[in-house]
Parts: structure tokens; sequence; C-alpha cells
């Protein structure tokens, strides 16, 4: 491997990667936090791909989860920690550099 094919690769992160992962991490980094149920009906997900996913991403430190009673029910809300956003920035980048500009011109 090229230093350049190495120097692209920083930051690429499997474990973001998988598609319903990487979708989880970009609604909770644009959304801050998000209550489970409203991350599955936005990602059309059943409640147990998307638990596991998710614990996939807390098992890694990047998804933290808080649970409190609204509405007399227990919900858990999910949000990304510093290390799960760091993560899924480089993650990001990464795929900016392998993919090159998006501009044809350059």
């Amino acid at each position: 491997m090229s230093a350049e094919t190495h120097d692209r690769l920083e930051g690429f992160d499997t474990t973001i990667h998988a598609p319903n992962r990487l979708r989880i991490c970009a609604l909770l980094d644009a959304a801050g936090e998000a209550e489970f149920g409203l991350v599955q009906q936005q990602l059309d997900l059943s409640a147990s791909v998307l638990s596991k996913h998710v614990t996939v991403l807390m098992d890694a430190g990047y998804v933290e989860q808080r649970k409190a009673v609204r509405d007399t029910r227990q919900r858990v809300w999910l949000r990304l920690t510093r290390r799960g956003r760091d993560a899924y920035q480089g993650h990001l980048a990464a795929l900016r550099a392998i993919v090159g500009p998006s501009d044809p011109a350059l």
C-alpha cells in the first residue's frame, strides 16, 4: 500500500462504515440527540435491527443512551459521544478523500 493510499484511508472506520450504522451516525450528528423510536422511524428499521447496530456503536464508545420516563413510558434517547462524533467526521473525510473532488473540472 502506498503512502498516498494509506493517507486517504486514514480515518476510515469499519465500525461506522456499515450502511445502517453510517445512517445512524448521520442522523445523530445532525440531531444531537434523538429518541430511539424516532431513529427507528426515520431510518425505517425494525427495533431489533436498530438495537443491534446501536449496541455495536455503544460497544465502540461512539453512541450513548439516556433513559427517562416520558408520557408514563420509559423512553431511550441516543446521541453520539465526542469520540463518536470525531470518528464519524474522520470517516466522512476519509470517504471524501477516497472518491476525490466532486467537481469534475478539478
